[in-house]
């Protein structure tokens, strides 16, 4: 099939940029920064994943808590540092690329976060998985039908 037609048919949420429900300005680490120090920052902002650029924002690779597993049972695990266990190669998409590209990658099941990157290789953001769902939730219910007390605060304590 023609990828014009194929892209024609996608429903118009999916036809959206990535640009537009990316997270800009990402949290990242460097290459020399030690897996302890990388190790904490999961921890405090509870992510997965972190894109790994250089001095100019470039991507470089990136960490996952399954790297940071991986290596853990190593005595000398906290003296590495992120370009000794990162993974360089990384899959990404641009800024301009469809919704639809990234909940495919997603549906692959390898994926849970993607760079996106500009064509000098700059880290413009990242999407994931939960972008992709929240603007199909918000797209089809103006407000959530699930939770909606959790969401908008007004659930007292138990």
């Amino acid at each position: 099939m023609n990828p014009n037609v194929e892209a024609q048919n996608l429903s118009p949420m999916l036809n959206e940029h990535v640009r537009d429900i990316m997270t800009k300005n990402p949290t990242t680490v460097n290459p020399s920064d030690t897996i302890q120090s990388v190790t904490d920052l999961m921890m405090k902002k509870r992510l997965q994943q972190l894109p790994v650029v250089d001095a100019e924002k470039k991507l470089v690779g990136i960490i996952t808590s399954y790297d940071l597993w991986r290596n853990s049972e190593n005595t000398d695990a906290n003296d590495k540092k992120v370009q000794d266990v990162m993974s360089t190669d990384v899959l990404k998409i641009a800024p301009k690329d469809k919704v639809g590209t990234a909940a495919e990658l997603f549906l692959d099941r390898r994926f849970k976060t993607i760079p996106v990157v500009n064509l000098d290789n700059e880290l413009k953001g990242v999407v994931t998985a939960f972008d992709v769902i929240r603007l199909t939730m918000q797209r089809e219910y103006d407000t959530p039908i699930l939770y909606k007390d959790v969401l908008t605060g007004s659930r007292s304590n138990q």
